[in-house]
């Protein structure tokens, strides 16, 4: 499966992008047709797609569109309204980003197949972490040969283009027969967890179990945990990520517990302008989604209501960052205040 692809057209003119429409998951199994910009802002903004490698490739497939269907001059305000569709993702930034570069080079070809070459480089950028994950956790646990691990929200093939970051790392333990279950956060309030990572792993025969979010410090606390793998929309140079609301609590009770707290996201979620989690725009997605839920009421119309799509977890709190390219020990550069050193090169990371 492919969440989401490029589709050339028959004959002359632009093509499409085709993507799987999440909100409508794990009821009907449906795809949609992306031809304009307006189509796209407004898909991500309803989550038809999401997940920080997926976002990556709809920016940059989206600055193909837009070069390959608007008017010169409307262009720049078109790439300009894609990048700020979802402002706590990163990746996002950087695929729109790196397509319009190659645009104002080489035109609305050079943008395709910067946003092809960006499809590819993530097919091949989750299989990597998914190794990486799956072999740093046989060192940190080398006395239990099945893990039980726990994560939040949705980090599978759906958030990226085939294979996922955190859950493809859960994918990887289940084919090697190294998985006993996969605790699932249901993932208020649009329920990513219970309505497409439960959904993904019934597809690939993993032993799972859903879990209300409020029970995971508890089965942590009771020794039902091995480890805790999640994703991550921005890391900061210092180590801080953004994650799904709800992220920062799982890392409290991960550490009060002695669990592994791994972050697997792609390299370029690595945002070294970024200097800490402070600096990290948090997005607020407003009061519909918490009052109601696919259009039945939960709470009073006029409840007074908070819904930060997204919290960030402090570097101290994080024993290790898995990307495509490195893995991040987080526990060997602390300093005496509890903080990390820059997440860059400069480390002495694990290099494949």
């Amino acid at each position: 499966m492919r969440t989401i692809d490029w589709v050339p057209a028959d004959g002359p003119g632009p093509g499409h992008i085709r993507m799987v429409d999440q909100t409508r998951l794990p009821d009907t199994f449906a795809e949609l047709r992306i031809s304009t910009v307006d189509q796209l802002v407004d898909a991500i903004q309803r989550l038809s797609v999401r997940g920080a490698p997926a976002l990556g490739v709809a920016g940059a497939m989206g600055v193909a569109l837009a070069v390959q269907t608007l008017p010169t001059d409307e262009v720049r305000t078109a790439v300009d309204r894609l990048r700020a569709a979802r402002p706590t993702a990163a990746n996002l930034a950087v695929g729109v980003d790196l397509a319009w570069a190659q645009a104002q080079r080489g035109g609305g070809s050079a943008a395709l197949d910067a946003a092809l070459a960006m499809r590819d480089e993530d097919i091949a950028g989750c299989r990597a972490m998914a190794a990486r994950g799956a072999e740093l956790l046989s060192r940190l646990l080398p006395d239990r040969p099945r893990l039980r691990v726990l994560t939040i929200c949705n980090t599978g093939a759906l958030a990226a283009v085939e294979h996922g970051t955190a859950l493809s790392v859960i994918e990887r333990l289940h084919g090697e027969d190294r998985l006993d279950r996969a605790l699932v956060c249901e993932t208020r309030p649009l329920l990513q967890g219970a309505r497409l990572t439960a959904w993904e792993l019934s597809r690939m025969g993993a032993r799972y179990e859903l879990i209300v979010d409020s029970a995971a410090a508890s089965i942590m606390a009771g020794g039902g945990v091995d480890a805790v793998l999640v994703g991550a929309d921005r890391i900061a140079a210092n180590g801080d990520t953004a994650n799904k609301i709800g992220t920062f609590a799982l890392a409290l009770a991960a550490a009060h517990a002695g669990v592994p707290f791994l972050v697997v996201a792609p390299e370029t979620t690595v945002d070294t302008a970024t200097a800490s989690g402070a600096d990290i725009e948090i997005e607020d997605r407003g009061a519909d989604e918490v009052r109601a839920f696919r259009g039945v009421p939960t709470a009073p119309a006029d409840a007074p209501v908070r819904n930060p799509a997204f919290d960030v977890t402090p570097a101290a709190l994080i024993t290790a960052i898995v990307t495509d390219r490195r893995v991040v020990d987080l526990t060997a550069h602390q300093t005496p205040a509890g903080r990390s050193v820059n997440v860059g090169p400069s480390l002495n990371e694990e290099e494949a």
